[in-house]
């Protein structure tokens, strides 16, 4: 398998998944720039460009591309806003919101997976994303406000830190509910 490949599969992700959400083409583009097959381990690299989760260890998964172009559709960016995301994980919805943001800052947990992000996120030469280990419900208060906020984890409720870091007429997408239970798609 080759960049060939790849970008072929891209495509085709990108025709079958994204478009029929009806998303602005600045949202295609980025899928279509954005080397999803980097942020997933080898072994399963050849199912990158499917529409589904996939482990990325500890105990963590990439979201499915739609569910990434979904939640960074409702943020509603123009191009020249500071983005928090809360939940880098393996990277890959930072390096989407960096092509369509002036600037993104996002919380990781574990810090095995926020070294392995901020190392791929360099590797593609995004040097708009500033990867930083911490309790993502906390925020990052020292870089605040925020114009939008996307928590790629699942809250019981939205943490009070985050909404006074969001800028006055700023937006924030969360999945609310129980982890393993109903969840309903927050967009503030």
């Amino acid at each position: 398998m080759n960049d060939n490949f790849f970008a072929e599969k891209r495509k085709e992700l990108v025709r079958n998944n994204i478009v029929p959400l009806n998303l602005e083409k600045r949202i295609l583009k980025a899928f279509l720039q954005i080397p999803r097959h980097l942020f997933v381990p080898e072994n399963y690299k050849d199912s990158s460009y499917e529409d589904n989760a996939l482990p990325i260890g500890f105990g963590q998964t990439i979201s499915q591309p739609s569910l990434v172009a979904l939640m960074t559709a409702l943020l509603n960016l123009k191009g020249n806003e500071k983005v928090l995301e809360i939940g880098t994980g393996s990277g890959y919805q930072a390096a989407i919101l960096a092509k369509l943001a002036s600037e993104v800052f996002t919380v990781e947990r574990i810090p095995g997976l926020a070294d392995k992000a901020k190392e791929i996120l360099s590797e593609i030469g995004l040097k708009n994303v500033h990867v930083y280990t911490a309790d993502g419900s906390l925020g990052l208060p020292k870089f605040a406000p925020f114009d939008a906020i996307v928590v790629t984890a699942a809250a019981k409720e939205i943490p009070n830190p985050l909404i006074h870091q969001l800028k006055e007429g700023g937006r924030i997408v969360i999945p609310v509910g129980e982890e393993f239970g109903e969840q309903e798609l927050l967009v503030g």
